[in-house]
């Protein structure tokens, strides 16, 4: 998360935030009317790459959460190892994967659009 976060507020042309502070606005209103839009592609890549990942992973939360928890690698992997119910299994996984990639389509949007608004 952190390195596509320090890529884009380093883009940030820091004359923007000296603007900001010399109009009046206030340290959060900074924050969040300047920075944190020309951030945002650095946001929603940094999530990306944390949250994608995270969704396939099923060895890790059992060794660290043991049985607390149901996370939605783990319930595949049980769907196909354990119960043997391989037609749930297959609708759980591809209901994942289609959104993984209706985010990554939101995200590619949205990034367009960004890059778009600069561009003009």
């Amino acid at each position: 998360m952190i390195l596509p976060l320090y890529t884009a507020v380093e883009k940030i042309d820091r004359s923007l935030l000296e603007a900001s502070a010399d109009l009046g606005c206030k340290e959060r209103q900074t924050f969040f009317r300047v920075l944190l839009p020309l951030s945002r592609p650095g946001i929603i890549a940094g999530v990306i790459l944390v949250f994608v990942p995270s969704l396939g992973a099923f060895i890790s939360p059992d060794l660290l959460g043991g049985a607390k928890s149901m996370m939605a690698g783990n319930l595949i992997q049980s769907q196909f190892a354990v119960v043997r119910d391989q037609p749930f299994g297959s609708a759980i996984a591809f209901l994942l994967v289609v959104l993984v990639l209706a985010l990554l389509a939101l995200s590619y949007r949205t990034v367009k659009q960004s890059f778009d608004e600069r561009a003009a």
